[in-house]
């Protein structure tokens, strides 16, 4: 009996075996042309045939006949173009990789019924009703590891001309050969950064703490980039109410408001497993908008979201992005409990045009090992000695590759494997080496000539009318001569003159967190103006051109020695204690020293020494930084400033007695769907009998290039005082009423400028003299205030500024409108 079973058990499988050679076989996955993310429930079928199936939540699909049903295959899905491709019927087994080129969503909500786009917004407002219950943030505290990895390509790079340069042909041979066609386009890897790390966060009372374990910087050679790998400041949401692009906030389709941005519609429906789905479209009810075009599905039992696709539309405000998609995907934590599980960022970023040199960055992230409101995240967060810490722990960069080979939350592709060999053949190739050096002296006017620099090459030739012809050279050195010291010093000669002038300067590190540093410096020379960030002075060799014309130059010399000790706590507060001192020689148009000698003075007129304290508190502030210094890149509190400085007389020659005192606040706050608002709040006296640039000299702006932080309509050395207050305030509202001309992207905002101000009748006696035109505002308000259009051409903008305080009282020096432009790069 055994033996007979044996016999029909073999027949049947053979059976089963020539059946199944006899079908065939198509498989394959559908994935977004873009950003390389699987396409759920796209469409797969034999044209005319209505033969096929949908994709899965992968992307993926298997479809099997026993004859094929034709030789062309159709692909379609809510918001990309139609793919069609022709197979080869002679292949009983096939396999598809089918990249989908995104369409826009508009065009498909066009043929959804009334009752359909009404589903859309029931979805919508279900989702939104839902939000708490389904939004990880809900949560009392919650941990896990995160995996980023971020990738820069190049693309329309011609290397094959650079080839054709004899100096330059071995790196357009390495460059050339390290080119990816993978996506149907030449793409130029450039670097990859990918970064490990242990997340935990606190709703009550909020503590954030990120652990960085691991990370790779293949290209990236800045240290402080490292704690912006993590998962701290790449926080994407789609609960939110506005989703962070760039440096703008967009307005989320799930937003609370959404209905008022957006239209919806419902698609389709499918079932995934034992869930069942809608698959929500949403698009911008107006063009020029900061919103988002894109799809999601949505889980029809609790109204989660299990994978939502943005992208950012065509008339959108934002400069140099071609195209810019997001995805966020989410998973079940036992059978009801939503949380992120992935995250892709990738944009397409063409400064100079769509067929001009760009790059492609590509920014994921995934999340393993989720723990949620569990005693062992309350453990690690009371560690924190702030609010928000990241840690990155020792030898976090020295992992190998059998380290990241086991710890990667997915593995490389080939193209991204490939970055890594290419980097490291370019990094010791002498003449790319020496190109990135030249064209790093362009951009920034700083060049490396072994342990030394050389720059700004702006500076070294400019003219002046006391100076006339001027020449400059500045040394310095770099971090190849040592990490914790670094000195710099230029010389100048004016040919007019016939004086040489000279700055050196002494920098000492002996720690970087928290921050200490000691500086000195030596200065004789020129005063160029009031340094405030942004403003262009007048040493440069682009001053001449955009002076007010019709304003007296006025010329002031100055020696100075000046001592600084700077120490930085965790907390964000710090001390700067400095000892000046400085002595001023009037050369054209001022007062001179003659004025101010005094019978009887403890030393030298126009000679001072002081010692300057300043106490600065920035909670949770955030820089970039090099070997050396750093750049703010400001923090979500306000930042408030005292000064207090107290004159000696009688040290080194000072003549004078005074004590000083002055306090600041500043912010930058984002008002979405508003723009952002900047604002500045000072208020400063002066307690002593001064000569004019001891005390308080309100700052004028004399060129047509616009500052903000001075009064543009007013001339430096204009206003004096030993006692004012004053107010800053900027609000750029982003496209504003030029929203009715979405391809042009402008923006639109509006200034207001207010210092009060005044001047003891002894310090007005001392130097109101030989008919100066010094004025004080006693007592009245000086008021300007500006509208303007900003992003024109992506990189203009225009300040259209009247005076309008104070309207009488005062003699008016300067015109009572005027019109700046100035440059920056934003997107």
């Amino acid at each position: 009996m055994l033996t007979v079973l044996k016999v029909i058990y073999t027949c049947m499988l053979l059976v089963l075996v020539n059946m199944a050679s006899a079908q065939k076989m198509l498989e394959g996955v559908v994935t977004n042309g873009q950003n390389d993310e699987p396409v759920a429930f796209a469409s797969v079928t034999f044209k005319n045939s209505g033969k096929g199936k949908y994709t899965d939540a992968a992307g993926r699909f298997l479809l099997v006949f026993n004859d094929w049903p034709g030789d062309t295959l159709v692909i379609t899905c809510v918001g990309y173009q139609p793919y069609t491709t022709v197979i080869n019927k002679n292949a009983d087994s096939l396999f598809l990789k089918i990249a989908l080129t995104p369409g826009t969503f508009n065009q498909e909500a066009i043929v959804h019924s009334k009752g359909e786009k009404n589903k859309g917004l029931y979805v919508w407002k279900r989702i939104v009703q839902n939000k708490a219950h389904n939004d990880r943030f809900r949560f009392e505290n919650f941990s896990y590891e995160i995996y980023n990895k971020l990738e820069l390509d190049f693309k329309n790079i011609g290397f094959d001309k650079v080839s054709k340069i004899k100096p330059l042909r071995s790196i357009g041979e390495i460059l050339t050969n390290s080119m990816d066609s993978s996506e149907g386009i030449k793409l130029l890897p450039a670097y990859l950064t990918e970064a490990l790390s242990d997340y935990y966060y606190q709703k009550k009372p909020l503590r954030r703490r990120e652990i960085i374990k691991a990370a790779s910087t293949k290209g990236v050679n800045n240290e402080s980039i490292l704690k912006y790998l993590g998962g701290t400041d790449q926080v994407i949401n789609v609960y939110n109410d506005f989703i962070p692009v760039m440096d703008k906030q967009f307005v989320s389709p799930i937003s609370a408001n959404g209905d008022l941005y957006y239209d919806y519609s419902v698609a389709d429906t499918q079932q995934v497993g034992q869930y069942r789905y809608y698959h929500l479209i949403f698009t911008p009810r107006r063009s020029g908008t900061n919103t988002f075009e894109g799809d999601c599905w949505v889980h029809t039992l609790n109204w989660g979201i299990l994978k939502m696709n943005l992208r950012v539309g065509a008339t959108a405000n934002i400069n140099f992005i071609e195209n810019l998609t997001m995805v966020q995907e989410y998973s079940f934590l036992g059978d009801s409990l939503w949380f992120v599980s992935k995250d892709k960022f990738v944009a397409n970023i063409s400064p100079l045009g769509k067929n001009s040199p760009a790059f492609i960055g590509r920014k994921t992230a995934t999340y393993r090992n989720v723990v949620i409101n569990d005693s062992s995240v309350i453990a690690e967060i009371s560690k924190n000695k702030l609010q928000e810490e990241i840690i990155t722990l020792q030898g976090a960069r020295d992992k190998d590759s059998s380290f990241w080979g086991q710890s990667r939350h997915e593995n490389l592709s080939k193209t991204e494997a490939g970055i890594i060999k290419m980097i490291d053949t370019l990094l010791n190739t002498p003449s790319f080496n020496k190109l990135t050096d030249n064209l790093n002296f362009l951009a920034t006017g700083y060049k490396d000539i072994g342990n030394f620099v050389i720059g700004p090459w702006y500076n070294w030739a400019t003219a002046t009318n006391w100076e006339g012809f001027r020449l400059r050279f500045d040394l310095g050195t770099n971090r190849k001569f040592d990490s914790h010291w670094w000195w710099h010093f230029y010389l100048a000669y004016g040919f007019k003159d016939q004086r040489l002038k000279g700055k050196g300067e002494l920098f000492y590190l002996p720690s970087k967190h928290p921050r200490q540093y000691i500086y000195g410096s030596y200065t004789n020379d020129m005063d160029f103006g009031q340094n405030y960030y942004g403003e262009i002075t007048t040493d440069n060799i682009f001053a001449l051109a955009i002076r007010k014309p019709g304003i007296a130059l006025k010329y002031l010399k100055i020696n100075e020695k000046k001592l600084e000790l700077f120490n930085e706590h965790r907390s964000g507060f710090s001390e700067l204690l400095s000892f000046t001192h400085k002595k001023y020689t009037p050369l054209q148009n001022l007062p001179g020293r003659e004025n101010f000698v005094k019978p009887g003075n403890p030393g030298t007129a126009l000679t001072t020494f002081e010692i300057g304290l300043r106490l600065r508190f920035a909670y949770l502030e955030k820089f970039l930084e090099n070997t050396f210094f750093r750049y703010s890149l400001g923090s979500v509190y306000p930042i408030g400033e005292i000064n207090i400085t107290q004159g000696i007389a009688g040290f080194l020659k000072s003549n004078y007695n005074y004590t000083k005192v002055n306090i600041s606040v500043s912010d930058y706050m984002q008002v979405p769907p508003l723009g952002n608002i900047s604002y500045q709040v000072y208020a400063g006296k002066t307690f002593g009998t001064l000569p004019y640039m001891l005390l308080d000299m309100a700052p004028g702006n004399e060129m047509y290039y616009y500052n903000k932080y001075a009064f543009n309509m007013m001339n430096r050395f204009e206003f004096l005082h030993d006692k004012y207050a004053g107010i800053n305030f900027e609000h750029n509202i982003g496209s504003g009423i030029f929203r009715l001309l979405p391809k042009l992207k402008l923006r639109q905002l509006y200034t207001a400028k207010f210092l009060w101000g005044g001047l003891s009748a002894a310090n007005r006696e001392l130097n109101f003299v030989n008919g100066h035109s010094f004025q004080t505002l006693g007592h009245k308000t000086y008021m300007e205030v500006g509208t303007g259009i900003d992003n024109i051409l992506k990189v203009l903008r225009l300040d259209f500024v009247w005076r309008v305080l104070p309207a009488s009282g005062i003699a008016n020096t300067t015109k009572n409108f005027g019109i700046f432009g100035s440059f920056r790069l934003a997107f």
